[in-house]
């Protein structure tokens, strides 16, 4: 903030208001009780009738008075503690729309210089591929970062109508990333008990895979280990299972657990207009979950550490 303006900051501003709010109230009361001590004086002295100068109401009408100012300070208070929360949200407001505009630019300029690059130079098959190749994974990541923000404000508009059918988490999960390999080459996935177990959950299929494809992304994403990898296993109870997601890479602090999960918010850099990602993917996780009348939660160890993704579904059944 300037330094000629400091004078203006909300903090500086509500501490000036309660002050003299405060001060005002103990003013009053000040010169009440003084006045008073003076009309005892003149009341004896010429033996006037109490009630006449001063009305038994008089300290109710303080206890009111007190009671307002408290509820007013009480008033300012919130007031002050919403234009912190809607100044944060405007930050990472502000971020996101960087980071996405980032996300969106990228791609399209890289599919341009490919496409340049075919229409000045005449590339042998080879190249070509290759060059193809490049543009492929290009345009995955467009449509990738496009789906995201359309399923963001499908559910958060609550338009997007579940349809919820009896699978086996095992299967869909395995299913999942056998079918998907070619999107996270750079990380070592393995599924826990593929063999010999089934665990029956409701599950839309749509949604289940959007966060299975979020969580991944996240453990491939932010992974700076020489090898990566995300190893998914599965623990049941009598009425829940919980899936878990452990990954090798980079963590974050014990504070930052709850938070990761709020919209726009990226672990360590919600003020940092150059942190890659958008911030929406965790929270779409975490509202998915709760469409499944389930939840997750996170856990890591520190930075540098991993992570650990659980999510937790209502259990139909187990074989």
């Amino acid at each position: 903030m300037n330094q000629s303006k400091w004078f203006l900051h909300p903090i500086f501003i509500l501490i000036i208001s309660t002050i003299a709010l405060g001060l005002s109230l103990f003013l009053y009361i000040y010169w009440y009780i003084e006045v008073s001590s003076g009309l005892d004086e003149v009341i004896r002295r010429f033996q006037i009738d109490r009630d006449l100068v001063l009305a038994s109401e008089t300290w109710v009408v303080i206890l009111v008075l007190s009671v307002l100012v408290g509820l007013i300070l009480i008033g300012f208070f919130m007031i002050f503690v919403y234009n912190q929360k809607t100044l944060q949200l405007y930050r990472l407001q502000h971020n996101f729309i960087n980071n996405f505009t980032h996300e969106l630019k990228t791609p399209v300029t890289s599919l341009r210089l490919y496409l340049e690059t075919f229409v000045k130079y005449d590339l042998d098959r080879q190249d070509q591929i290759k060059y193809l190749n490049y543009m492929i994974s290009d345009a995955g990541r467009l449509a990738d970062t496009v789906n995201r923000i359309l399923n963001l404000a499908r559910i958060e508009s609550k338009s997007y109508q579940r349809e919820l059918e009896a699978k086996d988490i095992v299967s869909v999960v395995e299913r999942f990333f056998r079918r998907n390999r070619h999107l996270f080459t750079n990380l070592t996935i393995s599924v826990a008990g593929t063999a010999t177990h089934t665990y029956t959950c409701l599950v839309d299929p749509s949604l289940f895979e959007m966060l299975l494809m979020n969580l991944a992304t996240n453990a491939g994403k932010y992974n700076s280990a020489p090898d990566p990898r995300l190893e998914i296993s599965f623990l049941p109870a009598s009425r829940y299972l919980k899936v878990r997601f452990k990954d090798n890479g980079n963590g974050f602090e014990k504070k930052e657990r709850k938070r990761i999960f709020k919209k726009f918010y990226q672990v360590g850099r919600s003020e940092d207009m150059s942190a890659k990602g958008s911030g929406i993917g965790l929270f779409l996780v975490q509202s998915i979950a709760k469409i499944h009348d389930g939840k997750v939660t996170a856990f890591s160890e520190g930075p540098g550490r991993g992570a650990t993704f659980t999510l937790t579904l209502p259990h139909h059944n187990q074989n």
